[in-house]
């Protein structure tokens, strides 16, 4: 029997490690071991071995009963009667309140009977993910995108029962079909009877003498799936949707598990985006501002008229109604808000120079006049050019 890890060890934390160190940890071993990512072949049992862990270390709980009694304490049995200690009532005799031998040998050598989950009984496939990658037009106003994608499927060949066409599994020599042996352990009690299961059909109750070629016995195989996507309007980066059952083949002919597809938005150059809200920085001239103006603003929806008012001042906000982006939960949209940016002109010719000079000294203003820089002008300077 292999001895399992401490938990805090897989997760590469101390025992005193706080909630969120812990969930960093996790998140980040795995997505390093997750089996769609990493292939390497131990990936999967690590990446059970880490989400265990978790399991057991994110329950204030159940963390607290490993940290006194170790992997004993994780047992779902460990305690039934006493509180969570060996003591009680009943003492190690069992009964109400009690801790008994069936149960310390539980937490010893894995239980068995009845407590243990049916090995012969359907169960659901592994989930799976996958990320798409959106223009921004096409997760506001939503999109159909074909996806393809590994996965492992029913075997076509032996339709699931792992045995090579025109035979079929038979009853397992080992366990006569109960999917579970006894097995006999030398205790410090003495010599100890236990219920574990077959190992040589794995708890199915059957034997395949000619495995099926394509599978090799698995009733399992690999193969490329796709999956037609309808991305719903107004999607967001990071969101996702569940598709179900388009996730691994079940167990003992249970059903598929579930394809968990994440939206990634790529950004847009001229919107910005938080929800519903669009946001859009409207450039104006300092004349635009200062006399006003209709102006072609764009929006996701195509350009819409704007009246800018005589004396708009830079960081003035204008709301266009329903030129947003769709919302998820509703027939509605959000809006767009427009934020002036006022442009200083930096090259302006003799004209624009001496209509703004004038514009000053009508309003009263004294603004000095700049002199033309470097050789040219001090030559100007030296020879009357400038008075």
């Amino acid at each position: 029997m292999a001895t399992k890890r401490d938990y805090y060890e897989v997760l590469g934390v101390q025992k005193g490690a706080s909630d969120d160190e812990i969930k960093k940890a996790y998140r980040k071993l795995s997505k390093q071991y997750h089996p769609d990512i990493n292939k390497e072949a131990d990936a999967e049992e690590k990446f059970k071995e880490i989400s265990e862990a978790y399991e057991i270390l994110s329950d204030p709980q159940k963390r607290a009963a490993y940290d006194q009694y170790g992997h004993a304490g994780t047992d779902p049995n460990f305690g039934a009667g006493g509180a969570g200690s060996f003591g009680g009532a009943g003492g190690f005799g069992g009964g109400a309140g009690g801790f008994g031998f069936e149960d310390i040998f539980e937490s010893f050598f894995g239980g068995g009977g009845s407590r243990q989950a049916d090995p012969k009984a359907p169960r659901q496939g592994a989930d799976l993910q996958y990320s798409i990658n959106l223009e921004f037009e096409e997760a506001i106003f939503g999109v159909e995108k074909d996806i393809k994608y590994n996965r492992e499927e029913t075997c076509h060949t032996c339709n699931g029962n792992g045995a090579k066409p025109g035979t079929q599994p038979e009853v397992c020599h080992k366990c006569h079909g109960s999917g579970s042996i006894n097995v006999e352990h030398q205790t410090p009690l003495g010599r100890v009877m236990s219920r574990q299961t077959c190992d040589v059909c794995h708890g199915t109750g059957k034997e395949i003498k000619d495995p099926c070629p394509t599978c090799h016995g698995s009733g399992h195989e690999k193969r490329p799936h796709t999956v037609k996507v309808k991305v719903p309007a107004g999607v967001e980066d990071g969101q996702q949707m569940r598709l179900a059952d388009q996730g691994e083949a079940g167990v003992n002919s249970g059903p598929y598990g579930d394809l968990y597809v994440v939206f990634k938005v790529k950004q847009s150059d001229i919107f910005d985006r938080d929800g519903a809200e669009i946001y859009y920085t409207l450039p104006l001239s300092f004349v635009q501002a200062a006399l006003g103006d209709e102006i072609n603003v764009p929006t996701v929806h195509g350009d819409v008229k704007l009246k800018v008012p005589a004396g708009t001042q830079t960081g003035a906000k204008f709301r266009l109604r329903g030129k947003g982006a769709p919302r998820l939960r509703g027939n509605t949209n959000g809006d767009q808000q427009v934020t002036v940016k006022i442009i200083t002109p930096k090259n302006l010719n003799e004209k624009q120079r001496e209509a703004l000079y004038a514009f000053a000294e009508a309003g009263g203003q004294t603004v000095t006049e700049q002199k033309e820089e470097g050789f040219f002008g001090k030559m100007k300077d030296a020879f009357g050019g400038k008075k």
